[in-house]
């Protein structure tokens, strides 16, 4: 938790945010993702100033259980000075100890972004779905979070201006717009209509103009002029081996010597790959999305 401290920006954990979309998708299926269409919303997570202190906090942590469908976990939430903005106890369940920072209780409408992580902990601790290390691990759940459907929370807790700081979470801003815009893409929703903080807006703008990026990259037909041009220099240069630097892309060739192109899937980054023939159309075996390449 940055508090009145220097705020990370940019894109420094992309690959990692990816390679975490990609995991979700890999452990939970396309169906099981395609039931986390409907984000949290504002009015269900909700806490005034006038709630119960431990009552609101435990009709928010209920609502993120019901959100995630875990209906036999139960989550026991208390207060401590602590540095970080929270802690879970992973343990067999059913009951899981929440604890949350100090800070929360003067701060409460930021509890529900706190709880939103500390409870996926809990749902991909029962899924067995990790990283080795405790930043990757903790880029996964930052992911998992946004892309099924409670990290707009999370972004929507960022608030900077010259005399102070605050954010929640280990991805950048800008990175949780990133993932926002991803999951927005994929269910047409509209997360910026329930941002109350203004620095959260910008970062998911942002975070959308790379998301939209990832859609426009060669062999993709929607990649602009630029791309196009430089990706028929390197057809016509193609070695095997790994992606140039810079380059999303690489060239084998397969089993009769012709060419074929890899690259990732702009929906959940699993790599596809096709053959080097003009138009074509791909489809991922991951998350089903239906691509027109021109390779």
């Amino acid at each position: 938790m940055a508090n009145d401290g220097p705020v990370e920006h940019g894109y420094p954990h992309l690959e990692t945010v990816r390679a975490a979309i990609t995991a979700l998708y890999k452990r939970l299926s396309y169906d099981t993702i395609q039931t986390f269409a409907t984000s949290v919303l504002p009015a269900d997570v909700a806490f005034c100033d006038t709630d119960d202190l431990y009552l609101g906090a435990q009709r928010v942590a209920h609502e993120l259980v019901r959100h995630y469908r875990l209906p036999d976990a139960r989550l026991i939430v208390s207060f401590r000075e602590m540095r970080h903005a929270a802690n879970v106890e992973l343990a067999a369940g059913p009951e899981y100890f929440v604890e949350l920072n100090d800070r929360f209780r003067t701060h409460r409408r930021d509890i529900g972004a706190a709880l939103a992580h500390e409870v996926m902990h809990v749902y991909l601790h029962r899924l067995d779905l990790s990283f080795p290390g405790v930043r990757d691990n903790e880029i996964l759940t930052d992911t998992a979070t946004t892309y099924l459907g409670a990290g707009w929370l999370l972004l929507d807790a960022y608030r900077e201006d010259r005399a102070s700081s605050q954010k929640l979470g280990y991805l950048t801003p800008e990175e949780f717009g990133y993932v926002l815009a991803k999951r927005a893409l994929l269910f047409g929703e509209d997360p910026s209509v329930w941002f109350t903080s203004p620095q959260a807006y910008t970062a998911y703008v942002k975070g959308r103009e790379l998301a939209r990026r990832d859609e426009q990259q060669p062999p993709l037909t929607a990649a602009g002029w630029a791309g196009r041009r430089r990706y028929a220099h390197d057809r016509r240069h193609a070695q095997a081996g790994p992606p140039q630097a810079g380059m999303r892309y690489s060239f084998t060739p397969d089993g009769g010597g012709r060419l074929r192109v890899s690259f990732p899937c702009p929906t959940c980054h699993q790599r596809i790959r096709v053959p080097v023939r003009g138009r074509v159309r791909a489809r991922c075996a991951l998350c089903r999305s239906v691509l027109e390449c021109d390779t």
